[in-house]
């Protein structure tokens, strides 16, 4: 009976999702290259697989507005990371541990098992007594329709962790065994907690994976751990830490004690919207991660939602990145080679002197584009320079990204972008006397993701800017800045939805 319905409640999404489609696409503010629902809401991605020749990727999606709210898992796949086909609903809450108005299908992963497609996530509810979480398994033999196993759930919160701070499963194998991190919350410090099993449906604990002392906040979303190299990463999205939406460390692991222990840590951006990441390993070998591009209104900075809800959506992920290891441990986030499939007309300088002091620099007009940028340090006398985009004709509206080479900081200002967004996210810079500082933008209709210093400090905010903003300049306020390279590029549409 249960089987039915989650059937009957995935149909009755799909039914809305195709009755309203058409006319949430002529949002305004809708993306055009960043991947995105038909309608409704989206947060973090989930069961990131490269299964059968093909990219999946599944998301925590309410479909019938755009507001967080009765969580199902969306679903869409992709052979090349930067056109998707939208299929039918993974996940719908159906069951008495996930059947919530305010809980439902929660975040977790995917791994093939016994040729079929498996996927762990936590069930939320609410029996009268506060939300329960707890780690669920669904199974599919196509990969598309899913089964939610009959067991469910399979574990649940452990002593001394609150059952409402228990979710967002990771599940990976590793000689002939399966192994799982989930995030946690202990006497107010963040956990994540490692258990293992022998067939993917009993699960025992193993070890406190690792945990804050304070510093890393109370509670980790949607824990990721890998390993990089010869080393092991952990990453995560930290509650109640500050500014930081998405943390990593970098150390050591032993599968005999279940213990890690890192020296490096690091965040994967700066900005306030890159949430959740969830990796993956592709069919070339590469560590992938994709993020949420929006944050909790728990961050520091709130800000409205902006404009997106009232066009019946809210929400969509962050270019695909792939993770570096670098040599002394610190990880680089770099855009996907395929995104440059997106790419069409180009404009290139080279060997530029811009003179500071004088009006500023127009560059290529455009709302969806991507620029990359080189700068000779050696030659530059300019303490700082800013780049000024998705202006309007005035620039009274403008979004400005600072990059402080004497102070070594950089600072991306939304507070003048759109009248919705808020905030200003900063960072240090590490900058090579002399050499090449580098920066690479991506430019869609509400966000702007900006990757400096060969990828190791990267920013990603929305920006609810209108369509008409499309002027874009450089700015040097005195001194000389040396452009050893400038390009840009008009993007593609691909998210026809």
């Amino acid at each position: 009976m249960s089987k039915e319905i989650m059937q009957k409640n995935i149909a009755r999404a799909q039914a809305y999702i195709d009755q309203n489609k058409e006319s949430v696409k002529q949002g305004r503010m809708r993306q055009d290259y960043h991947f995105m629902p038909q309608t409704g809401w989206i947060n973090d991605p989930n069961g990131l697989i490269f299964y059968k020749g093909k990219y999946h990727i599944f998301y925590q999606y309410n479909p019938y507005y755009g507001h967080w709210d009765y969580m199902h898992w969306g679903h869409a796949v992709s052979e090349d990371l930067v056109h998707w086909e939208h299929l039918p609903l993974a996940l719908a809450p159906s069951e008495t541990y996930d059947d919530h108005y305010r809980g439902g299908c929660f975040s977790g992963s995917a791994i093939e098992h016994d040729g079929k497609l498996f996927l762990m996530y936590t069930g939320c509810t609410n029996n009268g007594s506060g939300f329960e979480q707890t780690q669920c398994i669904a199974f599919s033999e196509d990969g598309i329709h899913f089964e939610k196993y009959e067991g469910n759930p399979v574990l649940a919160a452990p002593e001394g962790v609150p059952k409402h701070l228990f979710r967002d499963p990771k599940v990976w194998k590793n000689d002939g065994k399966y192994y799982m991190i989930c995030g946690a919350s202990k006497n107010n410090l963040a956990q994540a907690l490692l258990y293992v099993s022998e067939d993917m449906l009993h699960w025992e604990f193993f070890s406190v994976l690792a945990q804050s002392r304070g510093e890393w906040g109370y509670m980790w979303e949607c824990p990721d751990f890998f390993p990089l190299g010869d080393k092991y990463v952990l990453l995560v999205s930290p509650m109640g830490a500050g500014e930081r939406t998405c943390v990593y460390m970098v150390g050591d692991f032993s599968y005999e004690t279940g213990k890690f222990v890192w020296d490096v840590s690091g965040e994967a951006d700066w900005g306030f919207d890159f949430y959740a990441p969830q990796s993956f390993v592709d069919g070339k070998g590469r560590r992938l991660v994709i993020g949420w591009a929006n944050a909790w209104d728990w961050m520091p900075f709130w800000k409205d939602w902006g404009p997106a809800y009232r066009e019946g959506w809210c929400g969509s992920f962050a270019v695909p990145r792939q993770v570096k290891m670098n040599a002394d441990h610190t990880l680089s986030f770099e855009p996907v080679e395929e995104l440059e499939t997106l790419r069409g007309e180009e404009t290139v300088q080279e060997n530029v002197l811009v003179e500071g002091g004088r009006e500023d620099i127009p560059l290529q007009d455009g709302y969806a584009y991507e620029l990359k940028m080189e700068v000779d340090l050696k030659e530059t006398t300019a303490s700082a320079f800013s780049l000024l985009l998705r202006c309007d004709q005035d620039r009274t509206r403008q979004t400005k990204i600072t990059f402080d080479l004497k102070g070594q900081h950089m600072y991306f200002d939304r507070n003048q972008a759109d009248g919705w967004s808020r905030g200003v996210s900063h960072s240090p810079l590490r900058l090579k006397e002399p050499g090449v500082f580098s920066v690479h933008i991506f430019v869609d209709t509400s966000s702007i993701e900006v990757f400096a210093e060969d990828y190791r400090t990267n920013h990603s905010c929305n920006v609810f800017a209108d369509r008409s903003q499309d002027k874009n300049f450089l700015s040097v306020p005195a001194g000389n800045l040396k452009i050893r390279s400038m390009q840009t590029w008009s993007l593609k549409k691909t998210m026809d939805c």
